[in-house]
């Protein structure tokens, strides 16, 4: 059972909605404990291969660290797996997608910024207003931006903790789509039906690959380097599958194994 978010399985599909809607989403140290424990188990679960995030309500995705609490002396708390239990979560391989319906401030775009896809109602707002209340984006806030998006716009944002529409984040390129509100979550399971289109374990080794090669010295380095999950994939049943769908003209039969 959980008491700050709620979740649904559909196939293959995990949805995780943020449900503190009377704060506007906001997360305190038992919300990300409880957050953690979620991912966790959706890592774990060999049935689960794409999650949503998104947050209950029509006005926010996620407000950030609940400042009220904090001021009224609540700790302030994260995991190891960081704030909403995803901003440092480096083990993950399977793909996130943010489906922000709202404001996304502080703490909550830094959870959008650490999913791989991030689709935006055009009711969504983004920024990290840290510096405007005499903290800092310290849950990779700073260096996702500054690495997402053209340093320049990134700084602009960063220094100023401007707040920023759907429509400009869908420009300066940190948001992949932006839809209609009331049909946010339609589009955001069409962009899990389509990486469920592909081989897990390929989508998988792809997304180690691409993140963890962002390290490598050189691109010639990233090419070179060792990523588990393509041994995985290599050595997987999917990876005969793929070639006999397509002699075979059909439609693969993905089993992640």
């Amino acid at each position: 059972m959980t008491e700050f978010c709620t979740t649904r399985r559909e196939g293959h599909v995990f949805t995780v909605t943020l449900n503190r809607p009377e704060v506007l989403n906001a997360l305190h140290a038992a919300a990300n404990r409880e957050l953690a424990r979620v991912f966790d188990a959706f890592e774990a679960d060999p049935e689960l291969w794409v999650a949503i995030v998104t947050g209950a309500g029509d006005r926010a995705f996620c407000a950030g660290n609940d400042l009220k609490v904090q001021a009224a002396g609540g700790e302030l708390e994260f995991t190891k797996a960081g704030f909403g239990g995803l901003t440092s979560r480096t083990t993950c391989v399977k793909p996130l997608i943010a489906a922000v319906n709202g404001v996304a401030m502080g703490g909550g775009f830094e959870i959008a910024l650490a999913c791989d896809l991030i689709v935006a109602s055009e009711r969504a707002v983004f920024a990290l207003p840290e510096p405007r209340v005499g903290l800092a984006a310290l849950a990779g806030g700073i260096h996702r931006l500054a690495r997402q998006i053209p340093l320049k716009p990134a700084m602009g944002m960063l220094l100023t903790g401007r707040r920023v529409a759907a429509q400009e984040g869908h420009a300066l390129g940190f948001v992949n789509e932006v839809v209609p509100h009331d049909e946010l979550l339609v589009a955001a399971r069409r962009w899990a039906d389509q990486i469920l289109e592909c081989a897990p374990l390929s989508v998988r080794a792809t997304k180690q690959a691409a993140m963890v090669g962002l390290d490598a010295p050189t691109l010639m380095a990233a090419i070179g380097g060792r990523y588990e999950q393509m041994g995985a994939m290599l050595k997987s049943e999917d990876f005969r599958e793929g070639p006999l769908a397509f002699a075979d003209k059909r439609k693969p039969r993905w089993t992640g194994r």
